[in-house]
C-alpha cells in the first residue's frame, strides 16, 4: 500500500520535520535550541507544501519520542498530538536515539551503532544498535541514562567495528579512547526528522501506530526527577 507520514522531532537541540510520500522525502532540520516552539509548525507547513500534500492526505504521524531534553520532548509531542488529533491522524512515536543510529547508516552504511547523547547533571542518554539482515534496528532495550564511566563498563565485552553517534561523545572527549574496539567517527550529532521515516514505516507495517491519546515521551530518567517539573502531577 501507498503510504504518506509527516515526521517531526524537537527532542533536542535540533528543530526537524520530514514528510515520506511513498518513498519520496521532504525535509527541513535547523538547530534552534530555544526556537522550538516558533518554528515548528511553519516547518511543517513549508515540507507538505514541497511534497504537495496536506495534513488530511496523509497516514500517520510520527514523532520523536525522546530521549532528549525534557522541554523539547514535550513540546514536540504537544505539537504532534495537537497535529494529530486535528487531522484525525494515528501516531508512531520513534527513539530519538535510534534515529540517528538510522543516520549513520544512511549516511555511512554501518550497521553498528553506540549513541549517546549529553543528558546534563553528569549523564548520557545512550544505546547500542545493531541493523539485522531484514533492515531493522535491534537495541532498544539498551536504551539507558546513565554517566559515561558505566556506558564504558557495559561495553567492555563488546567486540567490532562500531559507528559513533550524538552530543555525548563531544562532551566527554574521553569516552571514545576508553572502549575497546575499533571506533568510527561520524557527522550524526543530532536526530533528524527525515531518519525517522524508516522508522516509522517499518513501525506503521508492524501494527505500532496508537491512537493520539496513547502517545507518550520517553524520557529515561526515573518518575521522581521529572514529575517535579511544571504541569507535572
Amino acid at each position: 500500500m501507498s503510504l504518506r507520514i509527516l515526521a517531526i522531532d524537537t527532542a533536542t537541540e535540533s528543530c526537524s520535520v520530514a514528510v515520506w510520500n511513498e518513498g519520496v522525502v521532504a525535509s527541513r532540520f535547523e538547530i534552534s535550541p530555544r526556537e522550538h516552539t516558533q518554528k515548528i509548525l511553519p516547518m511543517v507547513k513549508s515540507a507538505l507544501e514541497e511534497a504537495n500534500m496536506t495534513l488530511q492526505s496523509l497516514d500517520a504521524l510520527a514523532f520523536g519520542r525522546g530521549p532528549g531534553s525534557f522541554t523539547g520532548v514535550r513540546i514536540g509531542v504537544g505539537v504532534a498530538q495537537g497535529i494529530a488529533l486535528g487531522a484525525e491522524l494515528p501516531m508512531v512515536g520513534i527513539s530519538s536515539l535510534a534515529t540517528m543510529a538510522e543516520g549513520v547508516f544512511r549516511t555511512t552504511g554501518i550497521k553498528q551503532v553506540l549513541v549517546a547523547i549529553d543528558a546534563r547533571m553528569g549523564e548520557i542518554y545512550c544505546a547500542q544498535y545493531q541493523r539485522n539482515d531484514a533492515g531493522a534496528w535491534v537495541g532498544e532495550d539498551t536504551e539507558a541514562v546513565m554517566k559515561p564511566e558505566q556506558f564504558i563498563e557495559a561495553l567492555q565485552s563488546t567486540t567490532g567495528t562500531w559507528a559513533i553517534a550524538g552530543t555525548g561523545w563531544q562532551a566527554y572527549p574521553d569516552l571514545k579512547e576508553a572502549l575497546p574496539f575499533t571506533v568510527v567517527e561520524t557527522e550524526i550529532t543530532l536526530p533528524a526528522a527525515q531518519d525517522m521515516l524508516p522508522l516509522a514505516v517499518t513501525a506503521w507495517h508492524e501494527g505500532k501506530a496508537t491512537q493520539v491519546e496513547d502517545a507518550e515521551p520517553v524520557y529515561l530518567r526515573n518518575e521522581v526527577t521529572w514529575k517535579k517539573l511544571p504541569g507535572r502531577e
